[in-house]
C-alpha cells in the first residue's frame, strides 16, 4: 500500500505543478494581450514612405498612453488607422495641427500663410511639388511621410486628415531588426 500512496502523491505533485505552469502561461498571455490593447501598439513598416527615419520591414512599438494627458505635437511620428481604410495601420509624421492652414509651395511647407517655410525635419530628399492649401479641422492632423516624394500621405488621401480618435499611439522605438534597436524621432 505504501507504493500506491507514493504514486498518488507523485501524481498530485505533478498535477499541482502542471496547474501552476498552466496558470502562469494563461496569466502571461492575458498580460500581453492587455498590454497590446491598452499600453502599446505594435506596427510593421510595409513601405519606404518614412525612409530614412524608419525603413521597410522595421517593427515599431508605439505608446498608446502618449496622448492621454497631452495633445499630439508637430513632428511627432504617430501610428494611426488610415482614414480611407481604417482596417490598415499607417505611420507618418505630424506636420499640420488642428486649426492651421498647411500649404506646400515648391516643396517647402508653410503654416498659416507664414512668409518663412517650416523648419522641417531632415527628409530623404528635398520635397518637390506644390499642394494645398489645406485647412486642418479641429481635432485633426495633417501628416506626411519623411520620404516626401514617395509617400501616400495627407496630400493624396480622399479623407485628407487624421482625426484624433484614429491615432493609436506615438511611435517610441524600433525593435526590429535586432541589430539596431533605437528610439524613433
Amino acid at each position: 500500500m505504501t507504493n500506491h500512496t507514493e504514486t498518488e502523491k507523485k501524481k498530485g505533485v505533478f498535477l499541482k505543478e502542471l496547474l501552476q505552469w498552466a496558470a502562469a502561461i494563461i496569466l502571461a498571455a492575458a498580460v500581453a494581450i492587455a498590454a497590446d490593447h491598452f499600453l502599446i501598439v505594435n506596427a510593421q513598416i510595409p513601405s519606404g514612405s518614412m525612409e530614412n527615419t524608419i525603413m521597410p520591414g522595421d517593427r515599431i512599438i508605439g505608446n498608446r498612453l502618449s496622448y492621454t494627458f497631452a495633445d499630439p505635437e508637430r513632428f511627432d511620428i504617430i501610428i494611426f488607422r488610415y482614414p480611407d481604410d481604417e482596417s490598415q495601420l499607417f505611420i507618418k509624421r505630424i506636420v499640420g495641427l488642428p486649426g492651421e492652414t498647411v500649404e506646400i509651395t515648391d516643396g517647402k511647407i508653410y503654416i498659416d500663410g507664414s512668409a518663412e517655410p517650416l523648419d522641417d525635419v531632415e527628409t530623404k530628399e528635398p520635397t518637390s511639388g506644390t499642394f494645398g492649401p489645406y485647412k486642418v479641422p479641429e481635432d485633426s492632423y495633417f501628416v506626411m511621410g519623411d520620404n516626401r516624394n514617395n509617400s501616400l500621405d495627407s496630400r493624396f488621401w480622399k479623407n485628407t486628415f487624421v482625426s484624433r480618435d484614429e491615432i493609436l499611439g506615438k511611435a517610441v522605438f524600433r525593435y526590429w531588426p535586432l541589430t539596431e534597436i533605437k528610439l524613433v524621432k
